[in-house]
């Protein structure tokens, strides 16, 4: 049986392994190889307190995602397909990992935050 996402540690376990996934991906490693050329030393940690303070409502995270990622859309067009692979890799990680009510809230957060970007930034009007 799998444990639960119940510490700061386990959220850094299953970023590592996500990232891990992702920048092999073909689908939408290169949005972090290539187009952002992300430099992960730096990308982490930012990484390690948004995904502890979606859990555990830590309050370090301090970001704006939307803007991130409207600007990487800027650079190179999201579409449908790597909102779709990301929740993908991102609940297959989980799944892999982990078991029980925290890793199922994860999901849940995951596929709304991944819902909502693609709707404001595939979608966006003069009027939004």
């Amino acid at each position: 049986m799998k444990k639960d996402i119940d510490t700061k540690n386990d959220i850094r376990v299953l970023i590592d392994r996500f990232y891990d996934k992702v920048r092999v991906d073909e689908t939408i490693g290169y949005f972090f190889n290539e187009v952002a050329a992300v430099d992960f030393e730096k990308h982490l940690p930012i990484m390690y307190e948004f995904w502890e303070n979606i859990l555990f409502h830590t309050g370090s995270y301090t970001g704006n995602p939307m803007k991130t990622h409207q600007q990487l859309h800027q650079l190179s067009p999201l579409n449908s397909a790597h909102f779709n692979k990301w929740i993908e890799i991102f609940k297959d990680t989980v799944d892999e990992l982990y078991e029980g009510q925290n890793a199922e809230l994860i999901k849940q957060r995951a596929m709304s935050i991944a819902t909502t970007m693609q709707l404001k930034i595939l979608h966006q009007s003069p009027f939004y």
